[in-house]
Protein backbone atom coordinates (compact mmCIF):
# COMPACT_ATOMS: atom_id res chain seq x y z
CA UNK A 1 0.00 0.00 0.00
CA UNK A 2 0.95 3.62 -0.88
CA UNK A 3 -0.21 7.08 0.96
CA UNK A 4 -2.07 7.83 -2.64
CA UNK A 5 -5.38 7.96 -2.35
CA UNK A 6 -7.45 5.22 -3.36
CA UNK A 7 -11.03 3.72 -4.77
CA UNK A 8 -13.07 2.24 -2.03
CA UNK A 9 -15.87 -0.13 -2.23
CA UNK A 10 -18.05 0.64 1.01
CA UNK A 11 -21.18 -2.02 1.64
CA UNK A 12 -23.75 -1.08 4.06
CA UNK A 13 -23.39 2.73 3.36
CA UNK A 14 -26.82 3.19 4.22
CA UNK A 15 -26.51 2.39 7.66
CA UNK A 16 -25.47 4.78 10.85
CA UNK A 17 -22.00 3.89 9.88
CA UNK A 18 -21.86 3.46 6.33
CA UNK A 19 -23.10 7.16 6.18
CA UNK A 20 -20.35 8.71 8.28
CA UNK A 21 -18.16 6.96 6.62
CA UNK A 22 -18.78 7.35 2.95
CA UNK A 23 -19.25 11.12 3.22
CA UNK A 24 -15.45 11.00 5.70
CA UNK A 25 -13.91 9.09 2.74
CA UNK A 26 -15.23 11.15 0.09
CA UNK A 27 -13.70 14.32 2.01
CA UNK A 28 -10.42 12.69 1.97
CA UNK A 29 -9.90 12.41 -1.75
CA UNK A 30 -11.04 8.63 -2.30
CA UNK A 31 -13.25 7.73 -4.89
CA UNK A 32 -16.36 5.68 -2.98
CA UNK A 33 -18.34 3.21 -4.31
CA UNK A 34 -21.50 2.76 -1.98
CA UNK A 35 -23.54 0.06 -1.96
CA UNK A 36 -26.68 -0.53 -0.04
CA UNK A 37 -30.55 -2.19 -0.51
CA UNK A 38 -31.74 1.56 -0.84
CA UNK A 39 -31.40 3.23 -4.30
CA UNK A 40 -29.39 6.41 -3.27
CA UNK A 41 -28.02 9.88 -5.28
CA UNK A 42 -25.01 11.28 -4.94
CA UNK A 43 -24.23 15.16 -5.29
CA UNK A 44 -21.08 14.70 -4.30
CA UNK A 45 -18.63 13.68 -7.72
CA UNK A 46 -16.56 11.13 -5.89
CA UNK A 47 -19.29 9.38 -4.84
CA UNK A 48 -21.12 6.39 -6.36
CA UNK A 49 -24.69 5.18 -5.46
CA UNK A 50 -25.01 1.43 -6.57
CA UNK A 51 -28.44 -0.57 -5.39
CA UNK A 52 -27.69 -4.18 -4.50
CA UNK A 53 -30.29 -7.12 -3.58
CA UNK A 54 -30.60 -8.16 0.38
CA UNK A 55 -27.31 -10.02 1.19
CA UNK A 56 -28.84 -13.38 1.05
CA UNK A 57 -29.72 -13.09 -3.12
CA UNK A 58 -27.00 -14.57 -4.93
CA UNK A 59 -24.90 -11.20 -6.62
CA UNK A 60 -22.16 -10.74 -8.44
CA UNK A 61 -19.89 -8.13 -7.08
CA UNK A 62 -17.17 -8.45 -9.89
CA UNK A 63 -18.57 -5.56 -11.80
CA UNK A 64 -18.68 -3.17 -8.60
CA UNK A 65 -15.59 -4.20 -7.62
CA UNK A 66 -13.65 -3.16 -11.31
CA UNK A 67 -14.18 -0.14 -10.44
CA UNK A 68 -12.42 -0.05 -6.92
CA UNK A 69 -8.92 -1.64 -5.33
CA UNK A 70 -9.91 -1.28 -1.62
CA UNK A 71 -13.06 -2.82 -0.12
CA UNK A 72 -14.61 -1.77 3.78
CA UNK A 73 -17.39 -4.24 4.59
CA UNK A 74 -19.80 -3.18 6.68
CA UNK A 75 -22.87 -4.65 5.53
CA UNK A 76 -24.77 -7.49 7.66
CA UNK A 77 -27.27 -7.80 11.01
CA UNK A 78 -26.46 -7.18 14.44
CA UNK A 79 -28.92 -6.87 17.33
CA UNK A 80 -31.77 -8.27 15.82
CA UNK A 81 -33.86 -11.18 17.34
CA UNK A 82 -32.05 -13.75 14.56
CA UNK A 83 -31.00 -17.13 14.94
CA UNK A 84 -27.87 -19.02 14.02
CA UNK A 85 -29.08 -19.98 10.63
CA UNK A 86 -29.93 -16.10 9.63
CA UNK A 87 -26.74 -14.87 10.73
CA UNK A 88 -24.68 -17.49 9.38
CA UNK A 89 -26.59 -16.51 5.93
CA UNK A 90 -26.28 -12.74 5.85
CA UNK A 91 -22.90 -12.45 8.13
CA UNK A 92 -20.71 -15.45 7.26
CA UNK A 93 -22.28 -16.91 3.76
CA UNK A 94 -22.89 -14.01 2.76
CA UNK A 95 -19.09 -12.16 3.65
CA UNK A 96 -17.48 -15.21 2.10
CA UNK A 97 -19.26 -14.34 -1.49
CA UNK A 98 -17.87 -10.76 -1.57
CA UNK A 99 -14.49 -11.95 -0.28
CA UNK A 100 -14.25 -14.51 -2.65
CA UNK A 101 -14.94 -12.26 -5.70
CA UNK A 102 -12.43 -9.50 -4.04
CA UNK A 103 -10.02 -12.26 -4.43
CA UNK A 104 -10.56 -13.04 -8.55
CA UNK A 105 -10.97 -9.42 -8.53
CA UNK A 106 -7.57 -9.24 -7.36
CA UNK A 107 -8.33 -6.64 -4.88
CA UNK A 108 -5.93 -5.25 -2.74
CA UNK A 109 -7.22 -4.69 0.96
CA UNK A 110 -10.34 -5.99 2.02
CA UNK A 111 -10.99 -4.44 5.23
CA UNK A 112 -13.81 -5.99 7.19
CA UNK A 113 -15.51 -4.30 10.02
CA UNK A 114 -16.24 -7.22 12.28
CA UNK A 115 -17.25 -6.67 16.16
CA UNK A 116 -16.02 -6.47 20.09
CA UNK A 117 -18.55 -9.41 20.26
CA UNK A 118 -16.39 -11.35 18.36
CA UNK A 119 -14.24 -11.65 20.63
CA UNK A 120 -16.24 -11.17 23.97
CA UNK A 121 -19.71 -11.14 25.53
CA UNK A 122 -21.26 -7.49 27.15
CA UNK A 123 -19.10 -7.61 29.52
CA UNK A 124 -15.72 -8.36 31.15
CA UNK A 125 -14.22 -8.51 33.78
CA UNK A 126 -10.57 -7.97 32.64
CA UNK A 127 -9.55 -5.89 29.53
CA UNK A 128 -9.54 -7.30 26.49
CA UNK A 129 -7.10 -7.69 23.69
CA UNK A 130 -6.46 -9.09 20.87
CA UNK A 131 -4.24 -11.51 21.88
CA UNK A 132 -6.78 -13.29 23.93
CA UNK A 133 -8.85 -15.96 22.88
CA UNK A 134 -11.99 -15.33 21.36
CA UNK A 135 -15.05 -16.04 23.36
CA UNK A 136 -17.89 -14.81 21.56
CA UNK A 137 -21.47 -15.27 23.51
CA UNK A 138 -24.08 -14.87 21.08
CA UNK A 139 -25.35 -15.75 17.68
CA UNK A 140 -24.36 -12.96 15.98
CA UNK A 141 -20.56 -12.47 18.12
CA UNK A 142 -20.33 -15.99 16.51
CA UNK A 143 -21.33 -15.09 12.78
CA UNK A 144 -18.77 -12.21 13.09
CA UNK A 145 -15.84 -14.62 14.16
CA UNK A 146 -16.92 -17.21 11.94
CA UNK A 147 -16.87 -14.55 8.68
CA UNK A 148 -12.99 -13.17 10.23
CA UNK A 149 -12.14 -16.78 10.23
CA UNK A 150 -13.05 -17.22 6.26
CA UNK A 151 -11.41 -14.18 5.19
CA UNK A 152 -8.00 -15.44 7.01
CA UNK A 153 -8.28 -18.55 4.89
CA UNK A 154 -9.23 -16.87 1.66
CA UNK A 155 -6.17 -15.71 0.39
CA UNK A 156 -6.82 -12.13 0.14
CA UNK A 157 -5.21 -9.18 1.84
CA UNK A 158 -6.62 -8.29 4.84
CA UNK A 159 -7.30 -5.88 7.58
CA UNK A 160 -9.91 -6.96 10.39
CA UNK A 161 -11.57 -4.39 12.91
CA UNK A 162 -13.12 -5.13 16.12
CA UNK A 163 -14.57 -1.76 17.04
CA UNK A 164 -16.93 -1.70 20.35
CA UNK A 165 -20.36 0.09 20.26
CA UNK A 166 -20.21 3.46 18.65
CA UNK A 167 -21.80 6.88 19.25
CA UNK A 168 -22.34 9.99 16.91
CA UNK A 169 -24.85 12.00 15.06
CA UNK A 170 -27.29 9.11 14.12
CA UNK A 171 -26.45 6.60 16.83
CA UNK A 172 -28.34 3.55 17.19
CA UNK A 173 -29.11 1.04 19.94
CA UNK A 174 -28.46 1.54 23.72
CA UNK A 175 -26.57 4.83 22.68
CA UNK A 176 -29.72 5.98 21.21
CA UNK A 177 -31.62 5.26 24.12
CA UNK A 178 -29.06 6.87 26.93
CA UNK A 179 -29.45 9.96 24.78
CA UNK A 180 -33.22 9.94 24.73
CA UNK A 181 -33.24 9.29 28.66
CA UNK A 182 -31.01 12.33 28.80
CA UNK A 183 -33.44 14.33 27.12
CA UNK A 184 -36.00 13.82 29.69
CA UNK A 185 -36.38 17.00 31.81
CA UNK A 186 -36.51 15.09 35.26
CA UNK A 187 -33.90 13.62 37.98
CA UNK A 188 -32.92 10.54 36.94
CA UNK A 189 -31.50 7.62 39.13
CA UNK A 190 -28.74 6.82 37.79
CA UNK A 191 -25.84 8.05 39.50
CA UNK A 192 -24.20 5.41 40.52
CA UNK A 193 -23.72 3.68 37.16
CA UNK A 194 -20.37 4.09 36.82
CA UNK A 195 -18.61 0.84 35.57
CA UNK A 196 -16.42 1.54 32.94
CA UNK A 197 -17.22 0.64 29.61
CA UNK A 198 -14.95 0.76 26.22
CA UNK A 199 -17.06 2.95 23.45
CA UNK A 200 -16.16 4.81 20.14
CA UNK A 201 -16.85 7.96 18.16
CA UNK A 202 -17.87 7.63 14.32
CA UNK A 203 -14.81 10.34 14.10
CA UNK A 204 -12.61 7.98 16.08
CA UNK A 205 -13.79 5.13 13.71
CA UNK A 206 -13.20 6.95 10.47
CA UNK A 207 -10.49 7.88 11.18
CA UNK A 208 -8.96 3.98 12.18
CA UNK A 209 -10.37 3.28 9.10
CA UNK A 210 -8.55 5.61 6.92
CA UNK A 211 -5.17 4.90 9.19
CA UNK A 212 -5.38 0.98 8.04
CA UNK A 213 -6.44 2.04 4.45
CA UNK A 214 -3.05 4.11 4.68
CA UNK A 215 -0.37 1.89 6.74
CA UNK A 216 0.96 -1.23 5.61
CA UNK A 217 1.43 -2.48 8.36
CA UNK A 218 -2.09 -3.09 9.18
CA UNK A 219 -2.10 -5.62 6.68
CA UNK A 220 -2.67 -9.23 8.07
CA UNK A 221 -3.46 -7.51 11.31
CA UNK A 222 -7.18 -7.75 13.36
CA UNK A 223 -6.96 -5.08 15.22
CA UNK A 224 -9.96 -3.73 18.26
CA UNK A 225 -10.96 -0.18 17.63
CA UNK A 226 -12.19 2.15 20.45
CA UNK A 227 -11.73 5.74 22.17
CA UNK A 228 -8.78 5.78 24.51
CA UNK A 229 -10.74 6.86 27.25
CA UNK A 230 -12.99 4.78 29.14
CA UNK A 231 -16.57 6.07 30.19
CA UNK A 232 -20.09 4.98 32.84
CA UNK A 233 -23.34 5.14 31.95
CA UNK A 234 -23.90 7.96 34.65
CA UNK A 235 -21.03 10.13 32.83
CA UNK A 236 -22.32 9.96 28.85
CA UNK A 237 -25.87 10.81 30.63
CA UNK A 238 -23.31 14.05 32.24
CA UNK A 239 -22.60 14.38 28.94
CA UNK A 240 -25.52 14.85 26.99
CA UNK A 241 -27.36 16.74 29.56
CA UNK A 242 -24.22 19.06 29.41
CA UNK A 243 -24.26 19.56 25.76
CA UNK A 244 -27.95 20.34 26.06
CA UNK A 245 -27.25 23.05 28.76
CA UNK A 246 -28.83 21.39 31.50
CA UNK A 247 -27.80 20.36 34.72
CA UNK A 248 -26.56 16.51 35.74
CA UNK A 249 -29.36 15.84 38.00
CA UNK A 250 -28.64 12.30 38.64
CA UNK A 251 -29.36 10.56 42.21
CA UNK A 252 -27.77 7.45 43.36
CA UNK A 253 -30.00 4.19 43.33
CA UNK A 254 -27.99 1.30 44.69
CA UNK A 255 -26.83 -1.05 41.69
CA UNK A 256 -28.52 -4.07 43.03
CA UNK A 257 -31.56 -2.43 42.77
CA UNK A 258 -31.48 -1.57 38.91
CA UNK A 259 -29.63 -4.86 37.81
CA UNK A 260 -32.75 -6.70 39.90
CA UNK A 261 -35.30 -4.41 38.35
CA UNK A 262 -34.13 -5.16 35.15
CA UNK A 263 -33.60 -8.97 35.66
CA UNK A 264 -37.22 -8.89 37.20
CA UNK A 265 -38.44 -7.74 33.25
CA UNK A 266 -35.54 -10.17 31.41
CA UNK A 267 -33.26 -7.80 30.20
CA UNK A 268 -30.22 -9.51 32.07
CA UNK A 269 -28.25 -8.61 29.13
CA UNK A 270 -28.86 -4.89 29.55
CA UNK A 271 -27.82 -4.36 32.50
CA UNK A 272 -24.31 -6.12 31.49
CA UNK A 273 -24.43 -3.64 29.06
CA UNK A 274 -24.81 -0.79 31.32
CA UNK A 275 -23.47 -1.56 34.60
CA UNK A 276 -20.70 -4.24 34.10
CA UNK A 277 -17.24 -2.99 32.81
CA UNK A 278 -15.72 -3.77 29.44
CA UNK A 279 -12.38 -2.50 28.38
CA UNK A 280 -11.43 -3.04 25.47
CA UNK A 281 -8.64 -0.16 25.40
CA UNK A 282 -6.83 0.59 21.45
CA UNK A 283 -3.16 -0.34 22.75
CA UNK A 284 -2.45 -1.86 19.58
CA UNK A 285 -3.74 0.73 17.30
CA UNK A 286 -2.23 3.50 19.35
CA UNK A 287 1.22 1.57 19.05
CA UNK A 288 0.59 1.27 15.63
CA UNK A 289 0.72 5.46 15.51
CA UNK A 290 -2.92 5.98 15.16
CA UNK A 291 -4.15 9.40 16.76
CA UNK A 292 -7.92 9.88 17.45
CA UNK A 293 -9.87 12.73 16.93
CA UNK A 294 -11.26 12.42 20.43
CA UNK A 295 -9.69 11.18 23.40
CA UNK A 296 -12.43 10.67 25.70
CA UNK A 297 -16.36 10.29 25.17
CA UNK A 298 -17.13 13.52 22.86
CA UNK A 299 -20.92 13.62 22.23
CA UNK A 300 -22.79 16.42 20.01
CA UNK A 301 -26.17 16.99 20.33
CA UNK A 302 -27.71 19.91 18.28
CA UNK A 303 -24.25 21.24 17.12
CA UNK A 304 -23.02 21.30 20.42
CA UNK A 305 -20.16 18.96 21.32
CA UNK A 306 -18.54 19.02 24.75
CA UNK A 307 -15.97 15.75 26.14
CA UNK A 308 -15.16 14.92 29.56
CA UNK A 309 -11.53 15.16 31.50
CA UNK A 310 -9.78 12.12 31.46
CA UNK A 311 -8.16 10.55 34.15
CA UNK A 312 -5.62 7.81 33.29
CA UNK A 313 -5.36 5.10 35.57
CA UNK A 314 -1.59 2.80 35.49
CA UNK A 315 -2.54 -0.48 34.11
CA UNK A 316 -6.36 0.98 32.74
CA UNK A 317 -7.68 2.24 30.13
CA UNK A 318 -8.31 5.90 31.22
CA UNK A 319 -11.67 7.21 32.73
CA UNK A 320 -13.97 10.36 32.62
CA UNK A 321 -14.07 12.58 35.26
CA UNK A 322 -17.32 14.52 36.34
CA UNK A 323 -18.66 16.21 39.39
CA UNK A 324 -20.43 14.98 42.02
CA UNK A 325 -21.73 16.85 45.36
CA UNK A 326 -21.12 15.75 49.20
CA UNK A 327 -23.39 13.51 49.04
CA UNK A 328 -21.96 11.69 46.14
CA UNK A 329 -24.58 12.68 43.65
CA UNK A 330 -23.69 13.87 40.57
CA UNK A 331 -23.89 17.67 40.40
Amino acid sequence: MTSNKRAVLVTGSNGFVGKHLVKYLASRGYTVVASSRTALASNDPKVTYAQVPDLITAFDWRPLLSQCDTVIHLAGIAHKSADEHTYDLVNVKATASIVKAARESDISQFVFISSIAAQSGPCSEVPLSEEALPKPTNAYGRSKLASEEALRAAGVPYTILRPVVMYGPGEKGNFELIHDIARLPIPLPFGALNAPRSVLSIDNFNSAVEFVLMDARALGETIIVSDPASVGVAEMIVAYRVALGRRPNLFHVPEKWIKATLGLVGLTTTWQRLGMPLLAPPAKLLRMGWRPVHTYFSPADEETSVGLPVHMHRGSAPRSSVGRSRDGNLM
